[in-house]
């Protein structure tokens, strides 16, 4: 796990051309970029060979939830295609996330670097009144499932969890600096909120110890999406500085 923060920039495209655009752009100021569902789907895993061959770091964003046996072989094929990170929902149980880890262990290569499997919280779409268990939840109750479910993510010994930043610094106390958080829904200051419930700033983020930011829109559909991914690198940067 880096123990600086990094920027990852989703590729939320419906095509490889669109995505490999940006990505071309992007070389040299982000290391690490998002494959999601829609680009994933679109352009196949060719995909994640030609991106790697550009000297990116892959975070696959498939968030796998199915019987223990599929999600095996799902993230068995996912490191064999060599991405570097990839996620599991946390909520398909113990067993689920068991066989995950035995998938990851099956088609590693000599040499190979396991990819982090990271396991997703709550979408940070959701707020408390879509806890179907709890309607009328509150923020607080949402907080408690999010650091309960990454509480048992440290214990079933996956590498990290994805998580608003919201619940950020209590998931933090709860478990520790070995456990990896990763945080979508970054906004810059002032920024449009788009379809997310809980934002926070990149400094918000780095102060309560998160390791991976994730950006889409704010960058992909930027009128200068190189000149936003620079102000997101500057932003990480000077919190991290601030904080040590």
């Amino acid at each position: 796990m880096t123990n600086t923060p990094a920027l990852v920039v989703a590729l939320d495209f419906p095509n490889a051309q669109s995505a490999f655009t940006l990505a071309r752009q992007l070389q040299g100021i982000v290391s690490w970029v998002k494959v999601g569902l829609e680009l994933y789907l679109a352009a196949g895993p060719s995909l994640i060979s030609q991106l790697k061959d550009m000297g990116f770091h892959i975070f696959l964003d498939l968030k796998f939830m199915d019987i223990p046996n599929t999600v095996q072989g799902a993230v068995a094929q996912g490191t064999a295609m060599g991405v570097d990170m990839l996620t599991i929902h946390l909520l398909g149980g113990q067993k689920m996330c068991a066989a995950a880890l035995e998938g990851r262990a099956q088609t590693l290569t000599p040499g190979q670097i396991p990819p982090l499997i990271f396991g997703v919280t709550l979408l940070t779409s959701l707020g408390p009144q879509d806890l179907i268990w709890d309607p009328h939840g509150s923020p607080e109750k949402l907080q408690h499932v999010t650091v309960t479910l990454a509480q048992k993510a440290h214990h079933w010994n996956i590498d990290g969890v994805v998580c608003s930043g919201a619940e950020i610094s209590g998931i933090r106390q709860t478990c520790g600096p070995d456990l990896g958080i990763l945080t979508p829904g970054i906004r810059l200051p002032h920024a449009d909120k788009g379809d997310q419930c809980r934002v926070c700033t990149p400094a918000q983020a780095i102060r309560a110890g998160s390791n991976f930011l994730v950006v889409g829109r704010p960058i992909t559909r930027a009128t200068n999406p190189v000149r936003m991914a620079q102000d997101y690198n500057q932003a990480m940067y000077q919190a991290f500085v601030e904080d040590i």
